[in-house]
């Protein structure tokens, strides 16, 4: 399994100091956010694309991808009423996808609450509507980049649109595409009512990346949630993508977050290797 934790931990800290400190420590990739490198994805120039890829290469740790991709934008939305906003957002989609693959990348994080709620006086249907038509070009141009484009399923707490798994594998379908799958993130799992494994089980084969954390917002072995039968459920269905920590409480500070982090992914893993059928969580 491969170990990956999403660098806007690391506040503060230089792009290669992050990926420096990370690779020492033993993760394998490190997931971007384009806002701890430029105010917008298209002001990271190719210089600096490049620049980052090389440094990933130099320290012997992989670019995943890239999350929170319309996080701190302005004027952009998935499924606003006003087309031209639904078309700058589009367009955006597809320079994020371009630049993740000129780092290296391979997988894009659609989370983005804020972006995709559904506003007042839009109905559901033409929220869907409006949001797979914005997001269609940015699909076709992962498919020529070799890229993945993932939503995010996130709990009511945080956006009204696409609260669980289901909804989103029903979204993706739509595209009939290996670039358009989905990621599974345990924070947002744990607000479903189907046990975190049964979940990893019917999302099979439709989710393409892996965020672990916790229910309180921190890393994985920072809460309650027993990683042993989550563990075990990626390995049943053959899961051979990234395992990215991601976490939304830094208070700990980045190294002892990072550290503990893997430690505990690493324990449960190769626990979870001889743990039988899954328990429940």
């Amino acid at each position: 399994m491969k170990f990956g934790i999403c660098n806007e931990i690391f506040q503060g800290w230089e792009i290669e100091a992050a990926m420096d400190y990370a690779a020492g420590i033993g993760y394998d990739g490190i997931e971007l956010a384009p806002f701890t490198l430029a105010r917008t994805v298209t002001e990271i120039s190719p210089t600096q694309r490049q620049r980052i890829r090389d440094a990933a290469a130099r320290l012997g740790i992989e670019i995943c991808g890239l999350h929170w991709l319309l996080a701190r934008t302005e004027g952009l939305h998935l499924n606003h009423p006003d087309s031209a906003v639904r078309d700058r957002t589009g367009k955006y989609l597809s320079a994020l996808v371009d630049c993740c693959a000129d780092l290296g990348g391979k997988v894009l994080v659609l989370g983005s609450p804020q972006q995709r709620n559904v506003l007042s006086g839009v109905t559901p249907e033409q929220a869907w509507e409006w949001a797979t038509a914005t997001i269609t070009n940015a699909v076709r141009r992962a498919e020529e980049r070799a890229a993945i484009l993932c939503l995010e399923p996130l709990s009511p707490a945080e956006t009204n649109f696409i609260n669980n798994a289901a909804q989103a594998i029903r979204f993706v379908q739509q595209f009939n595409s290996p670039a358009m799958q989905i990621v599974l993130d345990v924070k947002a799992m744990c607000a479903e009512p189907e046990p975190i494994p049964e979940i990893i089980r019917q999302s099979c084969p439709h989710f393409a990346h892996f965020h672990a954390n916790d229910s309180n917002l921190k890393g994985p072995g920072f809460g309650k949630v027993d990683y042993r039968p989550i563990a075990a459920a990626l390995k049943e269905v053959g899961y051979a993508g990234y395992i990215s920590v991601e976490v939304f409480q830094f208070e700990e500070g980045p190294e002892e977050i990072a550290a503990r982090s893997l430690e505990y992914l690493r324990k449960m893993f190769a626990d979870g290797a001889d743990a039988g059928k899954p328990a429940k969580t």
